[in-house]
């Protein structure tokens, strides 16, 4: 069974992922795949051209897609252990159909902007641009087959990840 988990920027995927880990199940990020291709200084480079150019981000990811797809899949197949990708954009570069299960972290637009500011250091402005340069979380969400809000606390986080592995399980 291969699965996925989705969300918009900073609606909780990192530390869904840790909660998940700490159960035991087995996460890999795309964009950790992304970081260990490009340096960051580069990516720092990248993002300015990209964010403001689509046909530039276009080229990028062009090139970057296919490398980060298959290092997703020889991950999630060859394994030991079940593996769950993480696809911030899943939606946006159409891999859903690489996936049995899809799960999509979502947070209200007033929790992701306020994550932005206070741990990413982002201008209100700025965030309101990377949310917009983004598919809207309901869509994402609606296209999933198991959502979780994460617009409370930590504990409550913690608690829908015992709750997905258990979802998962009885698929299994």
């Amino acid at each position: 069974m291969k699965v996925c988990l989705t969300g918009g920027i900073a609606s909780g995927k990192s530390l869904l992922c840790r909660y998940l880990n700490e159960l035991g199940v087995k996460t890999i990020d795309a964009d950790d795949i992304v970081h260990s291709l490009i340096p960051e200084e580069e990516r720092a480079r990248l993002r300015k051209i990209v964010f403001n150019n689509p046909e530039e981000r276009k080229k990028l990811e062009a090139r970057i897609h296919p490398i980060v797809r298959k290092a997703l899949m020889e991950a999630i197949d060859g394994g030991s252990s079940p593996t769950i990708a993480v696809v911030p954009l899943l939606f946006e570069v159409q891999w859903e159909k690489d996936y049995d299960i899809i799960a999509c972290v979502i947070s209200s637009r007033e929790k992701q902007i306020e994550r932005m500011v206070a741990n990413r250091g982002y201008t209100h402005e700025e965030a309101l641009a990377r949310l917009a340069a983004q598919m809207d979380a309901e869509e994402k969400a609606r296209r999933s087959d198991y959502v979780i809000l994460n617009d409370s606390t930590e504990d409550n986080l913690k608690a829908q990840a015992v709750k997905f592995v258990q979802y998962l399980a009885s698929r299994s």
